[in-house]
């Protein structure tokens, strides 16, 4: 297990610089996912870490090592780095025990072939996958299969640490959850310290110990899934990871007082003009009368593990993207008149 740490780091392609003072640390043994949109600089700090883009400034170092500065430059190859990439990047010739022992060093002559066998069944069990599947080849294998076959590849050679570049994008969605979850089991049980390239906000806020949020080459959050998710820094976060409500209002010591209500707040509370953060899931659905507020139900999108309701109150004022998440089958109908109640604090953030 090594730790990682990325301080001060500046890099790009020409002219065109990248990222910006980038400062990361991934404890060791833990899973951090960064977070970004096309163009936010993932897959350049990925290149950075593992070596094939040197920093213009700043420094990042492995276990302690330093692996790129002004005056170093590790090879990829000499980082102790296992790489898994979106396709999986298997060698199609080769079968999955010979996929897996590639990247294992070369014992002497006469264990050789014992140790191989051994590692390569204790990987197997490791990624889920069962013995047999040892002697066929890649394109025999599921994609799902391909993907724990890329892992154990990654993780044979005992490394420093394992970056995993959107290697769940190509898979169905049943696939890509078993997957994925089969993969972090992996990692916890190896004690593997990794980095986890996305944007796909629920693989990152489901996969990971901690989230970087990346926007145009700066980290604006670094946090567990639950702080990133619950406790933005900023609206930009907020609307990243997810469905976000706005409204605004006036605070005064804990109470933030709008069209839904008297709310309890949380986080950057000031007196005065606010906007306050609200999940869908926090809005509740009750009879008409009931709630702090009556709304009227405009539409109503059923995802089957899920259902969310777009309202609009009753009393006129205007709420941009009012809407709840409801579970269960028991939906309200377009037109309804229905009560909300906000549930939890409110994120609070100065007016814009």
């Amino acid at each position: 297990m090594s730790e990682v740490r990325v301080r001060g780091v500046r890099a790009g392609y020409g002219g065109n610089q990248v990222l910006h003072d980038v400062d990361l640390t991934v404890r060791a043994g833990t899973t951090t996912a960064v977070l970004g949109g096309s163009g936010s600089g993932k897959t350049t700090l990925l290149r950075v870490i593992s070596g094939f883009l040197r920093p213009t400034t700043g420094s990042v170092s492995i276990g302690g090592r330093v692996v790129a500065d002004e005056h170093t430059l590790v090879p990829p190859e000499r980082r102790g780095i296992g790489y898994v990439r979106q396709d999986g990047g298997l060698f199609p010739h080769l079968t999955v025990a010979g996929n897996i022992a590639f990247g294992l060093p070369r014992p002497a002559i006469g264990r050789r072939d014992r140790h191989h066998r051994e590692r390569i069944a204790e990987l197997l069990e490791l990624v889920e996958l069962p013995p047999e599947v040892a002697g066929r080849r890649p394109d025999q294998l599921s994609g799902g299969q391909q993907q724990r076959v890329a892992l154990a590849r990654a993780l044979a050679p005992h490394p420093d640490l394992v970056l995993l570049d959107e290697p769940f994008s190509s898979l169905d969605t049943a696939l890509r959850a078993a997957t994925r979850e089969a993969t972090a089991r992996a990692l916890r049980a190896a004690g593997a310290t990794a980095v986890l390239v996305t944007h796909d906000q629920g693989e990152a806020l489901s996969f990971a110990d901690e989230v970087a949020i990346l926007r145009q080459g700066r980290f604006r959050q670094v946090a567990a899934p639950r702080a990133v998710y619950g406790e933005p820094v900023d609206a930009h976060v907020a609307t990243f990871l997810g469905d976000a409500i706005y409204v605004h209002g006036l605070a005064s010591r804990d109470q933030f007082r709008c069209a839904l209500g008297n709310l309890q707040t949380a986080g950057f509370v000031t007196r005065g003009a606010v906007e306050a953060l609200l999940r869908p899931e926090q809005l509740q659905i009750v009879p008409p009368g009931t709630g702090s507020v009556d709304a009227r139900v405009r539409s109503v999108t059923f995802f089957g593990h899920d259902s969310v309701a777009d309202l609009e109150l009753v009393s006129g004022v205007p709420v941009n993207g009012l809407r709840a998440r409801t579970v269960g089958l028991r939906l309200p109908e377009v037109g309804d008149v229905v009560g909300i109640n906000v549930v939890g604090p409110v994120r609070v953030f100065p007016s814009s």
